[in-house]
């Protein structure tokens, strides 16, 4: 699929995006469980340059509701933040673009970036609804402006990234297929080369090494995406050109809704016994490790001066649980358990389509 070019700055036409897509995101969630509390919309200046909008729900603790929420804790956060990144972090990115300076070339502050993504993550109350999480942002470098001109400085470096997965805690093997072949129509319709690539970065990046498990079922994981080769595809037909990346951002971004809510709908009534929510509290445990030790975005965003500490941990659930050597799920001789079932697929991906 092409798209044609805009005269539009792409840093407008993303911040346009994902102002769109959080709010279709956040009415969809909002329209399943119209008697639940509002996300809270939080809107937010960075002291360092840029801004966001945090849509967090939650239950404030002591308060009732008419009956229990769909969701236990979810965020749909964007955010549009501008500056100067330091030589150190400008060198560690050249690997991936070769039209950065050389460090000897650098100047000494740094170079100006911007970037511009939406963020989400969703914990449901129900143990046999899966959490999940998307994220699509966009990153540029530019050269230091040049003072006394209205002139736009030259974008030197661009690169799109993103994805979005499925953690569930009890495995339903058609939540899973249907959440990949959605996110693969999505990206089929701009080259069949990219769910198989994307499909498999995914897992190996939500890989939780201690724990020898991936944190979910998988779904789709890319970074750097540009006009630049990438290793990770090497071979394949993607989109090259801005335009075109931001055609397959945009596919992708809007096929979140139908890849996950129909999973949601079917699954959060259903009956469950207090040792399913016992396992759902230590699932999450696990999606706190990963985010916590492994998980790049959040480590950069917690070494970003300024950083919005509330923003980064939104991922987190608001309740989770770590038992001393559980053995739950590992099932007795002769004996599969519903848990061992998903540990079986975290333990060794499964190609789903």
């Amino acid at each position: 699929m092409r798209t044609s070019e805009s005269s539009t700055p792409m840093r407008k036409q993303m911040q346009d995006y994902i102002l769109s897509l959080q709010d279709q995101i956040v009415t969809a969630f909002e329209s399943l469980d119209p008697t639940a509390p509002k996300f809270k919309r939080d809107n937010w200046v960075r002291e360092q340059g840029g801004l966001g909008q945090s849509c967090v729900f939650s239950v404030p603790h002591g308060q009732k509701t008419e009956s229990p929420t769909v969701l236990e804790k979810g965020g749909v956060n964007i955010s549009v933040v501008h500056g100067t990144l330091p030589p150190a972090a400008v060198k560690q990115m050249r690997a991936d673009h070769s039209s950065l300076p050389a460090p000897e070339d650098l100047p000494p502050k740094g170079l100006p970036f911007f970037a511009a993504g939406l963020s989400l993550v969703v914990h449901p109350r129900n143990p046999h609804a899966p959490t999940v999480h998307c994220n699509y942002r966009y990153f540029e470098i530019t050269e230091p402006a040049v003072q006394g001109s209205t002139d736009q400085p030259k974008i030197i470096a661009w690169w799109f990234g993103g994805g979005a997965d499925l953690t569930p805690s009890y495995l339903y093997t058609e939540d899973a297929v249907h959440f990949h072949s959605t996110l693969k129509s999505a990206c089929d319709g701009h080259s069949t080369a990219l769910y198989p690539g994307f499909k498999k970065w995914c897992d190996e990046y939500f890989f939780i090494p201690h724990r020898k498990e991936t944190r979910g079922v998988g779904g789709l994981f890319f970074d750097d995406l540009c006009d630049e080769p990438h290793a990770r595809l090497s071979g394949a037909e993607h989109p090259r050109s801005p335009s075109t990346i931001f055609g397959l951002i945009q596919s992708l971004g809007n096929a979140f809704v139908p890849s996950y809510l129909p999973i949601l709908i079917k699954r959060h009534s259903l009956p469950f016994t207090l040792e399913q929510r016992r396992w759902q509290l230590l699932r999450r445990g696990r999606y706190v490790e990963f985010n916590l030790v492994y998980d790049r975005g959040t480590k950069f965003g917690l070494m970003t001066p300024g950083a919005r500490i509330e923003s980064i941990l939104m991922s987190l659930p608001e309740e989770a649980r770590w038992e001393y050597m559980c053995d739950v799920g590992e099932g007795e001789e002769g004996r599969e358990t519903e848990e061992g079932k998903l540990l079986e697929v975290l333990r060794k991906p499964r190609d789903w389509l």
